[in-house]
């Protein structure tokens, strides 16, 4: 289950107490959502019920680009634990592979609102999140926004230590990603699917955008199989290996989008949700075009 920034503080502690007792166990979370304190509350609280116990949980969070340079890593990474609450992480990504200038400000702008870059590189950051696992505050580390050849230097740099155990990308029929996702398979690279619903609550969406809940071919597929479109949605990823973090605040769709693993799309029914692709992004992050490891120049 992912845990949004656009989530009001209280809302987002009651929603993670709902999903875990609704049998939720992965959660998804990162420094830049400004909620971990939240999270940390409801974690603690249901532990303290005795519903789950620590080991129980797969607990994500996210370095964020301002926190690149190899020295901020490690009190990144601290800080989200103390607002957690927790000892250790089960999983570290690099949120985006830009890395922006360091400091309090989350996305900091030059005149013409164009992002900031902190002169960092990726395997220095890398080298640094290596270190999180040695000192037992990751058991794993990933990225989150990365392209093939960004993670090909990562595979390929000398001395590896650890190679990157997830990364976590936009993935919906609108943007299916498959290049991307074979690539990442065939290197043992598990993936993450996040707005597997097309983030119908962004701030930025405009009327003539495309809507994957509303899509009568999605609905026409969910009626067959007695399940909404959203649990289609989901369904599609788990379908493809790729595991999907579902984000909601609402009590009774945390548990619908639990509801999808007893059915299954037909292999012609995948096949017209793989067909709807058009490469439509929606987490584009335009403010960090000019980067120089902006992510999204590359076909995939």
């Amino acid at each position: 289950m992912q845990k949004w920034m656009e989530s009001p503080p209280g809302q987002v502690t009651a929603a993670v107490m709902a999903a875990i007792d609704a049998g939720y166990r992965h959660f998804d979370g990162a420094y830049a959502y400004q909620n971990e304190k939240e999270v940390g509350d409801a974690i603690q609280q249901k532990i303290k019920e005795g519903v789950v116990k620590r080991e129980d949980l797969f607990v994500v969070s996210k370095l964020f680009s301002t926190f690149h340079e190899k020295h901020l890593v490690k009190g990144a990474c601290q800080k989200t634990l103390a607002d957690l609450k927790l000892d250790y992480l089960d999983l570290y990504l690099i949120h985006w592979p830009s890395g922006f200038k360091a400091g309090d400000v989350l996305f900091p702008t030059d005149e013409n609102g164009m992002i900031i870059p902190s002169n960092t590189d990726l395997l220095q950051t890398w080298e640094a999140m290596e270190e999180l696992v040695d000192a037992g505050l990751a058991k794993a580390i990933g990225i989150s926004n990365f392209n093939h050849e960004q993670i090909e230097r990562i595979l390929n740099k000398p001395g590896l230590k650890y190679k990157p155990a997830n990364n976590q990308i936009e993935c919906h029929p609108y943007l299916t990603q498959e290049k991307l996702i074979n690539y990442c398979q065939s290197k043992g690279i598990a993936v993450t699917a996040y707005s597997p619903f097309g983030s119908p609550d962004r701030p930025w969406a405009k009327p003539e955008d495309p809507s994957l809940l509303d899509d009568p071919k999605i609905k026409e597929i969910a009626a067959k199989h007695n399940k909404t479109a959203a649990q289609v949605l989901l369904r599609f990823h788990i379908q493809r290996n790729v595991i999907v973090i579902p984000k909601s605040v609402t009590p009774q769709r945390i548990v619908e989008n639990f509801k999808v693993f007893d059915f299954e799309l037909t292999k012609e029914e995948m096949a017209t949700l793989l067909s709807f692709n058009r490469n439509w992004r929606i987490c584009q992050f335009i403010q960090a075009k000019t980067h120089k490891e902006y992510p999204f120049h590359a076909e995939y």
